[in-house]
């Protein structure tokens, strides 16, 4: 079975003014949309079709170009479009705070930290916070579109909380700006999400 461009669930001026509308859609339609397509053709008629991404992703040989691009950006859009809330529902609570005060001793030193993991990324790629086995969470932060899912990236563990920081997730908005989109981006984090994410992997 393919894999599908999922919907936002939200309207692409619903995080406006953190992120324009014009940006989502573009981001949504074409970038995604774009991964979503090319995935489906580089595993057709594969071992890997009828796969879960993570599958794919967790077992993926790093040689393969075509699967490591497009599979890494669906699964890393899909995370991101989840993560992200309009509303922004729901505070940092329960096992995840407890989580991120043992490994960065409080909430707001994890978002410096993870802001600058986003700032330092030389080129495109991604900041992640991870969980690992036992509870355990980490920033890390990839090219491209790697993740913490694919062998030997870095940090590892499961990713439950993404930044894009590709030019096309904010440019049209804040040009080279950069620190200031990823201060957007945390003040809009669906941590509602991004804590069921955190219990699914205990």
């Amino acid at each position: 079975m393919a894999f599908e461009l999922p919907a936002l669930g939200y309207a692409y001026d619903a995080l406006e003014p953190h992120i324009d509308a014009r940006t989502m859609e573009i981001h949504h339609t074409k970038h995604h949309n774009g991964y979503t397509t090319k995935l489906n053709a580089a595993i057709e008629g594969t071992d890997l079709a009828g796969k879960s991404i993570e599958d794919i992703l967790t077992g993926l040989d790093m040689t393969n170009g075509a699967v490591r691009n497009n599979g890494g950006g669906y699964y890393n859009h899909c995370l991101y479009w989840e993560v992200l809330n309009p509303e922004n529902k729901g505070r940092l609570s329960g096992k995840l705070l407890e989580a991120i005060n043992a490994a960065f001793g409080s909430k707001e030193e994890f978002e410096k930290q993870f802001a600058a993991a986003a700032g330092s990324r030389f080129g495109s790629g991604w900041a992640w916070l991870c969980a690992h086995e036992g509870g355990k969470v980490e920033i890390c932060s990839t090219p491209n579109q790697d993740n913490p899912l694919m062998p030997g990236v870095g940090c590892g563990g499961t990713p439950i909380l993404g930044i894009d920081v590709w030019e096309h997730a904010y440019y049209l908005n804040y040009q080279n700006k950069r620190p200031d989109y990823v201060k957007s981006f945390i003040d809009i984090i669906n941590w509602n999400a991004v804590e069921k994410k955190y219990e699914a992997t205990l």
